[in-house]
């Protein structure tokens, strides 16, 4: 990877553009998860070591027309002073006289966060105008918010090219787990994918045919696999549609040397709710009225023998409806050996993606895999293939 780090960044005195993530969820006006803002951390503190004058800039929520109270950032000033441990001073706008003045005021190692960039259109559009005002406030420019950089807008794209430009240490971090997963991994390389359609994941299952040994795929998706391979689903949840789609996915991966994995059985209910009455059935005894929500102890099996087998794993997606015990079995048990192999030093695992995170979380081995990424979209369109302009504005 070809960027520069904090490492060599000259920041003593000097005013740095710091892009964090700072678009927490919130329930009835708290913070519900700290997580973005824990990650932000090592980066804030690196600088006010260093002696930078940290500017933090973040967008929140999705503000129509300008700015409103509902979407400021004024309460996160609050909340980074927590968990700081040190002052953060606010500007109630991002450009012009009044973040000027705001900025003007620091010190050495004063960290200070302007208002909302959505506050402006000319975010979103990556308008040269605003990107050229926000340079105006720093000397450098760093991009800790991988989970915002597949956008091209102005505070992660276009003030890059203005600045110079390096990596936070949460973009670093990102960065080499997934360089190590995808770009240059120690093979053999597996990647799990389950979800509820294949829809929502067509680009990923067709780069990652490209690039792992082993395609586990699992979830609702693995059903329109099974199906097209002629298999009797019941009322599981199939993009019949999709059953054409599915074969040729099958037919690349084998020109690839890709081998797919599906479930070789499931478990099994007439009710999709928590403790329906189940059973553990062959793929070939599935009732008319019956839906997979899980895969089976012999695909867990199989799916855990080949884990000791590999080198690298990348996961997104869960194996069933993992919210909903005793549908939560496969999942947890595949979640744990691969944690078990992690700690062992015998397995790189990187995994991401909303219900994922949610999953290991609820396995209980959320810390113990080699990298868990929060980035939600940027996280899978690394994994679709797809070019990220906030890490491109970045190379060297």
């Amino acid at each position: 990877m070809s960027f520069k780090t904090l490492n060599v960044l000259p920041a003593a005195g000097k005013r740095v553009l710091l892009r964090l993530d700072l678009n927490v969820p919130m329930e009835n006006g708290r913070i519900s998860d700290t997580t973005r803002i824990d990650r932000a951390l090592p980066t804030l503190r690196e600088l006010m070591t260093m002696g930078a004058k940290t500017i933090v800039l973040s967008h929140f929520g999705r503000p129509k027309g300008g700015p409103d109270k509902e979407n400021s950032l004024s309460g996160l000033a609050v909340a980074l002073s927590t968990h700081l441990g040190t002052p953060v001073a606010f500007a109630s706008d991002c450009i012009g006289p009044l973040a000027a003045q705001a900025v003007a005021a620091m010190k050495n190692g004063d960290v200070l966060l302007l208002e909302n960039t959505r506050f402006h259109k000319g975010e979103e559009k990556n308008d040269p105008t605003f990107a050229g005002e926000l340079a105006k406030l720093g000397d450098f420019y760093v991009n800790d918010a991988f989970s915002a950089a597949h956008r091209a807008h102005a505070s992660t794209e276009g003030v890059a090219h203005l600045l110079p430009a390096y990596a936070g240490r949460g973009m670093q971090a990102e960065l080499e787990a997934l360089s190590a997963a995808l770009e240059n991994p120690e093979r053999p390389v597996a990647a799990i994918v389950g979800g509820a359609k294949v829809s929502s994941k067509l680009e990923l299952l067709g780069n990652l045919t490209k690039k792992v040994d082993y395609l586990i795929i699992g979830g609702g998706m693995a059903n329109t696999f099974l199906a097209a391979q002629g298999k009797n689903v019941g009322k599981s949840l199939c993009e019949k549609d999709l059953l054409g789609a599915a074969q040729a996915i099958v037919e690349n991966a084998a020109a690839a040397k890709c081998r797919i994995v599906l479930p070789v059985d499931a478990i099994v209910a007439k009710e999709f709710k928590a403790g329906a009455a189940h059973r553990i059935t062959g793929l070939d005894d599935i009732e008319a009225d019956e839906m997979i929500l899980d895969i089976g102890p012999a695909s867990t099996a199989a799916v855990e023998k080949l884990l000791d087998e590999i080198k690298t794993l990348v996961w997104n997606g869960p194996f069933g409806a993992f919210e909903y015990p005793p549908f939560d079995a496969g999942t947890n048990a595949v979640a744990r050996a691969a944690a078990r192999l992690t700690d062992a030093g015998k397995l790189l695992t990187v995994a991401g993606g909303g219900d994922t995170v949610s999953a290991l979380n609820q396995a209980g081995v959320g810390e113990r895999f080699t990298y868990i990424s929060t980035a939600g979209g940027a996280f899978l369109e690394w994994l679709e293939g797809k070019a990220l302009p906030g890490v491109d504005a970045l190379r060297v």
